[in-house]
Formats: structure tokens, C-alpha cells, sequence
């Protein structure tokens, strides 16, 4: 288990063949080695970490425009974070554990982390990942994802509005999002995730409602299973793969992603995918992050 946390924007550079090496740029941590190769081995098991951080807030470098933690909600988890919070160039699949937490626990873990490491103090909401599962809801009934993440709005690390209210996360195959990030929803630093590659499936365990897909094997044994032949979870698409905004643009449900495995390929592959990976047809087992409350 590590002893401490990163707690500064991850600085990540390409070291070719679709991969690359994250840097926490800080002497007070002590950062994951990110493989810059995939092993094709058994995945490991991710690590601990330690939660909180300073309260404060920081300021947009495009605009200069001070962003206080209150309005930062939503992200979609990056490639370099997943990477580096595994310990795994393949990521987590679809065992989303860390540390002692598992399964929506975890996942919510993970996404709170990430959001601290991002933005000092954004760690102490409420942030929960956009997961659905089979168990765990009222009564020890089934969890729908668009349940678990308040009644917005959402903005992300630049203050964009991504969502007003359910509503208009449900209204279609996108949400009613600012314009510059309807159709390319960011990463937790603001980025656009698409980033010229095929990375645009994000798993969810979910349909078009956000409500649990209906099977056990859809979400990876409740995102507590990394074997490929587990399940074939369901995937949302952080871009639409087509490029437009018909078939294939789906944000929280569009298609079963080829298993359960960790594993990352970042090229189009068709869409049929191969394999039994959560990358397999174009992406590395990203999830949404949305906090309970701006």
C-alpha cells in the first residue's frame, strides 16, 4: 500500500506506440511508475490511498479566470489517472477496487481522488462514479447510475455547464452540455478527452436511462471482477464515435464492450471490438465522475 498520495496535475508526455509515462512533478510524493508498455500479464492490484487535501481554489489557464472548487463536478476519467492509480499500463478493467474499498465503493474512491489530485480540495465533496450494479440499492435491490449522482448541476474543471438537472443528461443521446464540450466531454483537467485517439467508450453498467442494464454480467460482477469472460459491461461514449450526433453517440449507453479484462487500445477497431478486454473497441475502462452537489 502506498504511503502517500499525489497530490498535484499529473504531467504525462507520449513515448510512442499509443502510451505514455506520467510524471506527478512533485518531491513530497511518491508517484506509481506507469509501465509504458502492456505486459499482456495477469493485472495487478490496485493500491491504496489516502483521501482529503486542502481546501482553496485555482485558476484556468486558458482564461486566467479563478475556478473554485465549489462548481468543479464532473469528469471523465483520464487515461494517465486510471494508469497511474492501477499501477497498470492496461488500467483497472473492470475490478474497480482501491485501496480497501471495492466494487461502487472503489469506484467512487478512485473518482474522488482524481478530483483532489486535480483540484485541491474538490476531494472533500461528495463525488460518485456513474455505475450502475446489481445489488446495493434500497432494500438491497439494484443500483441505477443516474440515482447515485444528485440533482446537479454539473460543471467541469473549467466551469462549464455539462448538466442543469437530470433532465438534460436524459435528453438525448448527449447532454445539454456547453457547446464546447457537448460532443467531447472532458477529462478531469478540462481537456477534452477524445485527445486523436479512439478512446471514446466509458463504462457504465448502464441504459440510455441510466438505469441498470439488467445484468449481473453487463457491469463485471458489480465492478468487482477483471476476467475477461466475467461479462461484457455496458459503455456510454465520451465522443460520438461517428463523429456526429446519430448512431454510435450515446454518452451512458451504446454497446457491451468485448469483457471484463484490463486493456487499452486506443485505434479504431470497426466496432466489433476483439478480445476480451474493457478497451477492446476503443478506449482503456474509463467511468464518469460527478459530484452530489457544485
Amino acid at each position: 500500500m502506498r504511503a502517500k498520495l499525489f497530490l498535484s496535475v499529473i504531467a504525462c508526455a507520449s513515448v510512442g506506440a499509443g502510451l505514455v509515462a506520467c510524471d506527478t512533478g512533485s518531491e513530497d510524493v511518491d508517484p506509481i511508475p506507469v509501465p509504458v508498455e502492456d505486459t499482456g500479464g495477469t493485472p495487478s492490484t490496485p493500491n491504496g490511498s489516502t483521501d482529503g487535501g486542502s481546501t482553496g481554489s485555482s485558476t484556468d489557464g486558458g482564461s486566467g479566470t479563478p475556478t473554485e472548487t465549489g462548481t468543479f463536478s464532473f469528469f471523465v476519467t483520464s487515461i494517465e489517472s486510471m494508469r497511474q492509480l492501477s499501477g497498470s499500463a492496461n488500467g483497472f478493467g473492470g475490478d474497480l477496487r482501491y485501496g480497501e474499498a471495492t466494487g461502487l465503493e472503489g469506484a467512487d474512491k478512485l473518482c474522488r481522488t482524481i478530483a483532489e489530485a486535480s483540484l485541491p480540495g474538490a476531494g472533500q465533496k461528495t463525488w460518485r462514479a456513474f455505475l450502475s450494479a446489481s445489488t446495493g440499492g434500497p432494500d438491497g435491490g439494484v443500483v441505477n447510475a443516474i440515482d447515485r449522482i444528485g440533482e446537479g448541476p454539473w460543471y467541469d474543471r473549467l466551469g462549464r455547464l455539462v448538466a442543469q438537472n437530470k433532465a438534460a443528461l436524459l435528453s438525448g443521446s448527449r447532454p445539454l452540455a456547453d457547446a464546447q464540450i457537448k460532443n467531447d466531454l472532458p477529462n478531469e483537467r478540462g481537456e477534452p478527452n477524445h485527445q486523436g485517439v479512439d478512446n471514446h467508450d466509458v463504462l457504465t453498467g448502464s441504459t440510455s436511462q441510466g438505469k441498470f442494464s439488467g445484468s449481473k454480467s453487463g457491469t463485471c460482477n458489480d465492478w468487482t471482477s477483471a476476467v475477461g469472460s466475467t461479462g461484457k459491461p455496458m459503455c456510454g461514449h465520451s465522443w460520438p464515435r461517428s463523429g456526429s450526433t446519430g448512431s454510435g453517440s450515446n454518452w451512458m449507453s451504446d454497446h457491451q464492450v468485448p469483457g471484463c479484462a484490463p486493456g487499452v487500445t486506443l485505434t479504431n477497431t470497426g466496432g466489433g471490438g476483439g478480445g476480451s478486454t474493457v478497451g477492446g473497441s476503443g478506449g482503456y475502462g474509463a467511468i464518469y465522475c460527478f459530484a452530489l452537489t457544485p
